[in-house]
């Protein structure tokens, strides 16, 4: 049996971290779900710094990135992770709140593997989130290599 892939979702929102876990766990996703709080945080994750120098080794199956988030916004994030060789290949989906056409424009400019607007209805934000997690961590399958450590 396949080892479960890691989600990595950066969300500065409580209210919104705590409707994606549990829309995730609704559906009995058992993945490992990493939440980082800004963007700060999301890039230092990836990167393997600081504190997070030990953590697991491989990419996330996929981050579920919002885009007004503290520190580093979302597009910044994003950009960062395109242009990082190692980091491309992880699907991005923009998780967010924004329905600007210039933030949706910008972020596929960018590289997003899709964007997603949250939406307000409590059951359409379980669906959505819970079609999102089976999607990118149980179905899509990942370029070689890309979850493996890094040598």
């Amino acid at each position: 049996m396949s080892e479960l892939k890691r989600i990595l979702l950066a969300e500065d929102n409580a209210k919104d971290v705590e409707l994606t876990l549990a829309a995730l766990e609704e559906n009995h996703l058992a993945n490992e779900v990493v939440v980082m709080r800004d963007g700060e945080q999301t890039l230092r994750y990836l990167r393997r710094e600081g504190s997070f120098k030990d953590r697991p080794d491989g990419n996330p199956a996929v981050i579920l990135l919002d885009l007004k988030m503290p520190k580093v916004d979302g597009l910044q994030v994003l950009k960062e992770i395109k242009a990082n060789e190692r980091l491309k290949v992880i699907p991005v989906v923009m998780l967010t709140s924004s329905r600007e056409e210039k933030d949706l424009v910008v972020s596929y400019n960018l590289g997003v593997n899709a964007y997603v607007v949250k939406p307000v209805n409590f059951a359409e934000f379980l669906e959505a989130v819970k079609s999102l997690g089976v999607f990118w961590a149980l179905l899509n399958e990942p370029p070689p290599g890309s979850m493996k450590k890094k040598t």
